[in-house]
């Protein structure tokens, strides 16, 4: 059941940037590639992500194979391939690079310093450096930011609150998702959060799809109270193995995103993703229009989700608490 309705607000883009006019385009055909971490499959949660993109572009006056391509390229987690794909846009010489969280991002801005880079939920792109400042990124990558580091001790706050005895929280997480600073800020923040809960970390690292079936024996062998999945492209596009895995190990999880309960998880905490989507859909439109990527701010999110599962509740004997179903923005029964 829907406790209220989930609106994305990206600092006031909508009344920055009108609608009014966007159906008149030219009749180019923009040449853009998409490029992914994920695996591309209906099995990879950040599809649902991608998939957002389009539809809000059409919206802005935009039909796929009329005055836009799209050129889509999945690396099924492997950076080599990111790498070889972004240069293979640079060497067709796309108009445009719509690239899918940090690590996307990254090996386009690698590639190129000067065909644009829309970067779709970014994670620090300061502390990443793939941006001067969130006001003025100073150079080819706008797009929109996901608050990575932010709301890890937040994630395990509600995890302590709907599971009151937890004593020992295992974090599953992709070390070189992000730049060293970000990547240390999440660390940080969760250990701290951990201190003030009393409660103990072990940290079980993942660095490729490949390294999951490995991790999840240890994972297992923790015999942990409750489970933090850390922000992560990998890992999103991964979902699919990881919820499976924590329900038959009956580990109460939290996740990043909604896909994560959507699939029969726990709860998630975090922006809704093709929302986010949706929203950096202008960015591409306005770049196509003439603008450029170092004048248009980054913006972040101001609006994000509780979503929690009363099923996978009810199967790991958890009573949801009442706080926190009040607060939830959905609750799936």
């Amino acid at each position: 059941m829907k406790r209220r309705k989930f609106i994305t607000v990206v600092g006031g883009m909508a009344a920055t940037w009108p609608f009014a006019g966007h159906a008149q385009q030219s009749t180019k055909l923009h040449q853009i590639g998409v490029l992914s971490l994920g695996r591309g499959d209906k099995s990879d949660a950040s599809l649902k992500t991608l998939d957002a993109f389009v539809p809000a572009l059409r919206v802005l006056g935009y039909t796929e194979g009329k005055n836009v391509a799209f050129y889509r390229k999945f690396a099924d987690g492997d950076e080599d391939k990111l790498n070889e794909y972004a240069q293979e846009f640079v060497t067709h010489r796309f108009d445009a690079i719509v690239a899918l969280a940090t690590p996307a991002v990254r090996a386009a801005k690698k590639a190129t310093s000067t065909i644009p880079i829309v970067g779709i939920g970014m994670a620090d792109p300061v502390d990443d450096e793939l941006a001067s400042s969130l006001a003025r990124p100073g150079g080819n990558v706008t797009g929109t930011a996901f608050l990575g580091p932010e709301l890890v001790s937040k994630r395990l706050q509600l995890l302590k609150e709907i599971v009151p005895g937890l004593s020992h929280v295992v974090v599953l997480w992709h070390p070189r998702a992000y730049g060293e600073r970000t990547m240390k800020g999440m660390l940080n923040e969760i250990e701290s959060a951990a201190r003030s809960l009393g409660a103990s970390l072990q940290l079980v690292p993942a660095d490729s799809p490949a390294d999951l079936e490995s991790a999840f024996a240890e994972l297992a062998k923790a015999r942990a109270d409750g489970l933090v999945v850390f922000p992560s492209p990998m890992l999103y596009s991964q979902y699919s193995r990881i919820v499976p895995f924590a329900e038959k190990n009956r580990l109460p999880t939290i996740y990043a995103a909604r896909e994560g309960v959507e699939l029969g998880g726990l709860v998630s905490y975090g922006v809704n993703l093709p929302d986010l989507s949706r929203a950096t859909a202008i960015y591409l439109d306005r770049i196509l229009k003439g603008a450029t990527p170092a004048e248009l701010p980054i913006q972040q999110p101001t609006k994000f989700e509780l979503v929690v599962n009363l099923k996978a509740a009810k199967a790991l004997g958890l009573a949801a608490g009442r706080d926190s179903l009040l607060t939830a923005d959905e609750v799936i029964e």
